[in-house]
């Protein structure tokens, strides 16, 4: 975590009370999507509360060696050029094959105009270009790790 992302997280431990800041284990700092376009715009629907889950593919974390998301986990969230916007708390983690999302999940997504046509779009064609760089086929029944997750401390974007 680059240093400026560890003293933003730190000034919102710093904000707890000490016994309850020494509960949290798990920490990162990165920004959501694949462009700067799209990590800018999430991390402004992020820190407006628009955008209250996000998910992956669970081929990362059996295949590829990612570490598996997990309630508790902090995470700054950072512009593309790696500005901190705000610290979330993921509050859940499940998994779901992409026929099975469903319009609650894509509306929690907060992106695009939020329903699950959209979603599906947007996603099977992100989806299915990390597919063929990892020289996989996407299909409907590939399997992902859905993440809900709150804002825990914000700062102006």
């Amino acid at each position: 975590m680059q240093e400026h992302c560890r003293e933003y997280l730190e000034h919102y431990l710093n904000s707890l009370p000490k016994e309850i800041a020494q509960q949290y284990q798990s920490f990162s700092a990165d920004y959501f999507c694949a462009s700067q376009h799209s990590a800018d715009l999430c991390a402004k629907l992020i820190f407006c509360g628009e955008k209250r889950a996000t998910c992956s593919m669970d081929y990362w974390y059996r295949h590829a060696g990612e570490t598996r998301p997990m309630p508790g986990h902090l995470q700054v969230v950072t512009t593309f050029s790696g500005e901190p916007v705000c610290v979330i708390e993921t509050l859940s983690v499940t998994t779901c094959r992409y026929c099975d999302v469903t319009a609650e999940f894509a509306f929690a997504e907060g992106e695009g105009d939020k329903t699950l046509k959209w979603w599906q779009k947007a996603h099977w064609d992100f989806f299915s270009k990390e597919c063929a760089e990892l020289g996989i086929e996407p299909n409907e029944q590939m399997l992902l790790v859905l993440e809900h997750f709150k804002v825990v401390y914000p700062r102006s974007v």
